[in-house]
């Protein structure tokens, strides 16, 4: 391709650094998130993120079994709940569509990386849960679709609906892979327990 293809088709895709830059300069949020500093959406969105930036990432952490991937997805998230931000802002559930945003992304990014890293992927990647390593084990030991159903329910305390339009799956699916995942870890800790006596 010659260098003017190049240009046409950089010029083609969105430029996040000058949002990114105006973020940075607002200092309360990562580098990561894009923001332009006068739009009149900034402080309905600044509330927004001040509000449900850390329990996303949280629970994208636990729902991926991986901390800095989490980080990631959840900026990624926030960044296109930003640039959608008066569509998401009457949604019914911001945090819930910022969840799937974060969570596909990131299950997107680890299919993409599996092919470039040669290292060994983990088929279970430790979930990190303050204060009860068993029950981390137990967690870790559940697929993703599984510990998402888990982390939208009892972590992030949504109902089945919600749950259910945060995940884009019928209501019966979550309460399927919720009974499923609930017998998963009643199983593992009975085992845990079991063995340590």
């Amino acid at each position: 391709m010659d260098g003017c293809s190049d240009e046409r088709a950089s010029a083609a895709r969105p430029n996040r650094t000058e949002p990114r830059r105006a973020l940075e300069r607002m200092g309360s949020m990562p580098k990561h998130v894009a923001i332009e500093s006068r739009s009149p959406a900034v402080p309905a969105f600044e509330a927004f993120y001040r509000r449900e930036a850390t329990s996303l990432r949280r629970a994208l952490a636990l729902a991926l079994g991986d901390a800095d991937l989490a980080r990631e997805a959840a900026d990624e998230a926030m960044t296109r709940v930003y640039e959608h931000w008066t569509t998401i802002d009457q949604a019914r559930n911001p945090a819930g569509w910022a969840y799937r945003v974060g969570l596909n992304w990131a299950l997107s990014r680890r299919r993409r990386n599996r092919w470039r890293d040669h290292r060994p992927i983990p088929e279970r990647a430790a979930v990190a849960v303050p204060g009860d390593p068993e029950l981390a084990a137990a967690l870790a030991g559940l697929s993703v679709e599984h510990r998402s159903v888990v982390v939208c329910r009892y972590y992030l305390d949504w109902s089945v609906e919600t749950t259910a339009e945060a995940l884009d799956i019928p209501p019966g699916t979550v309460k399927s892979r919720l009974a499923r995942a609930l017998e998963n870890l009643h199983r593992s800790l009975e085992v845990r327990h079991g063995s340590e006596r």
